[in-house]
């Protein structure tokens, strides 16, 4: 596996690039036979911490990502390295389930809608505040899968939201992460 480390504002000495290099050889080795590449960044966060940043790219479609942010570099790195350890141990889990679920996939996935309506406050004597700043993100391939395939994925990516082309309906869908920490899911008409 191509391991690469660097960092941001940050020196990264011998030490703590063998740390990394040696953690996460074991961890792919725990659960698969090979991965494709990772990739790990330190960098500084406010209070004079360091933030460590882990991409790591399993396979063809799986990308893991784990961040950590801690006083020592060495620590900070561990946070990141346990939640990429906790994200394969799930993705292990789901591919070991999902031959058990192969049988009861027959049924049709249903969603169930509920519309909340906006209150209309009065928000005259509110200040205008300027629109948040757009980032042009890189493209990436909309992945085809089913509904509890892209909550696994969703996971596995850490991100908050994520669009994906519905196995059973052929649609686009999405799910994401509401702020009570359960998943939502958006299926279009």
């Amino acid at each position: 596996m191509d391991i690469r480390v660097s960092g941001h504002q940050v020196e990264t000495g011998e030490a703590l690039q063998a740390h990394a290099n040696e953690r996460l050889t074991a961890i792919i080795e725990k659960y698969f036979n090979r991965a494709l590449s990772s990739q790990v960044t330190f960098s500084k966060a406010p209070a004079g911490a360091f933030r460590c940043d882990i991409v790591m790219h399993v396979m063809q479609n799986l990308v893991l990502k784990g961040t950590g942010s801690a006083q020592d570099a060495h620590v900070s790195f561990d946070q990141s390295a346990e939640k990429i350890d906790k994200q394969l141990r799930r993705y292990k889990r789901r591919l070991k389930d999902r031959h058990e679920q192969a049988a009861h996939s027959a049924a049709v996935e249903e969603a169930a809608y509920i519309i909340f309506e906006e209150s209309q406050a009065n928000d005259d004597d509110e200040p205008e505040v300027d629109a948040p700043v757009v980032i042009a993100e890189t493209r990436v391939d909309v992945p085809e899968a089913t509904v509890s395939d892209a909550v696994m994925m969703l996971d596995l990516r850490n991100t908050t939201a994520l669009l994906f082309k519905n196995a059973g309906t052929g649609r686009h869908n999405m799910v994401y992460r509401r702020g009570d920490g359960s998943i939502g899911w958006v299926e279009p008409h």
